[in-house]
């Protein structure tokens, strides 16, 4: 979180804050950001007091680390997950067998198979679809 800022940019911006600054008011400038990046971390400090006060205790037992996006690497999940075992569906080894169900709407009954809950219908050409006065 550098903002692309190497140290040899870093320093020709100092050089250019001391000239225009000046060796006069640069002591003055330098307390003043020093008082700031002091109160930036107390703010810090304070933020994250206040979040696990209010998040409660379940918040410290929280691993950060494991929520952290950097450390997916998509090509190791795309392995995995090509690498992991087929499990076949339970309902035996048929044609279109663990295919999904096209055209209804399916819910995973207690048995782990897809039945169909309720059937999707299409609109004939014109034809104006369902409303609901309440729903709006």
């Amino acid at each position: 979180m550098n903002f692309g800022l190497s140290a040899d940019k870093l320093i020709v911006i100092a050089v250019i804050a001391l000239m225009v600054v000046g060796p006069e008011r640069l002591p003055k400038y330098a307390e003043g950001f020093a008082r700031l990046v002091k109160r930036v971390g107390e703010y810090l400090r304070g933020a994250k007091d206040r979040v696990s006060s209010e998040m409660g205790p379940e918040f410290e037992d929280v691993d950060w680390r494991k929520l952290d996006p950097r450390q997916y690497d998509p090509r190791r999940i795309i392995r995995e997950a090509i690498l992991d075992e087929v499990v076949p569906s339970p309902g035996g080894g048929g044609a279109g067998a663990g295919a999904p169900i096209v055209g209804s709407i399916a819910a995973l009954a207690p048995g782990g198979a897809m039945t169909p809950t309720r059937t999707v219908e299409r609109l004939e050409a014109g034809e104006l679809p369902p409303y609901d006065s309440e729903a709006t």
